[in-house]
């Protein structure tokens, strides 16, 4: 056993586990952030909505799917110059979360939209025959019956990041994809490249397996 994992520096890996997770949680939340309002958005302009605007949806839907068509792999090289203007480096922690925002917050947005979209329009409308303004609607019906379609959007969303995290890698933004490429791939290291994806793999089962149990406890209130 041994000799199998020899390669394995314990302190190494366990801050690289360190360093992924503070990309995801930083990433996740600045997504979220920024996510959750253009969902809205673009849910409320879309067609026969509260704010309805077509100009401006299509304007919203081009940005976004701009943003998602481009392989992130090539965001992550094309945001160096505004990452480091950010943050003041493109490499490490620090330097992964401006293209891991920039590449997650499209697809969470377009979630978040279509979890908004399955809200069923009598209450809606229902609200707006009370006099409920617009701001109100939001935050008193949209979102409360949209919650677990949200929870849901941000399982899928994190899970994404995990994977975006590990391609970081490429360019030096450290974790788990990092410590992969540098040892498992660059100096053929199988049992580095195994224990990394072992723990890649635990990690998107216990954030899947979390959103699950959140799903089915809000669903059952």
């Amino acid at each position: 056993m041994n000799e199998l994992l020899a390669n394995l520096d314990w302190s190494e890996i366990g801050q690289a586990c360190i360093d992924t997770l503070s990309m995801l949680g930083g990433a996740l939340f600045f997504t979220v952030l920024l996510g959750l309002p253009l969902g809205v958005l673009l849910y409320l302009t879309g067609q026969r909505q509260m704010l309805s605007s077509p100009v401006l949806y299509r304007v919203l839907s081009v940005v976004v799917n701009v943003l998602r068509s481009l392989p992130f792999i090539i965001l992550l090289i094309v945001l160096i110059p505004l990452t480091t203007l950010l943050t003041g480096t493109s490499l490490g922690v620090r330097g992964a979360i401006p293209p891991l925002v920039v590449g997650c917050t499209p697809f969470f947005a377009r979630l978040v939209e279509t979890a908004l979209r399955e809200v069923d329009r009598g209450l809606v409308e229902a609200s707006q025959s009370m006099g409920g303004s617009t701001w109100q609607i939001i935050w008193l019906t949209l979102l409360p019956e949209a919650r677990t379609g949200l929870i849901a959007a941000v399982t899928v969303t994190s899970i994404v990041l995990v994977d975006y995290t590990a391609m970081a890698g490429v360019i030096g933004g450290g974790g788990l994809g990092d410590l992969a490429i540098r040892f498992g791939y660059q100096r053929f290291q199988t049992d580095v490249m195994v224990v990394t994806v072992l723990l890649l793999i635990l990690l998107v089962q216990a954030l899947q397996m979390s959103g699950d149990r959140l799903v089915r406890h809000f669903s059952r209130r």
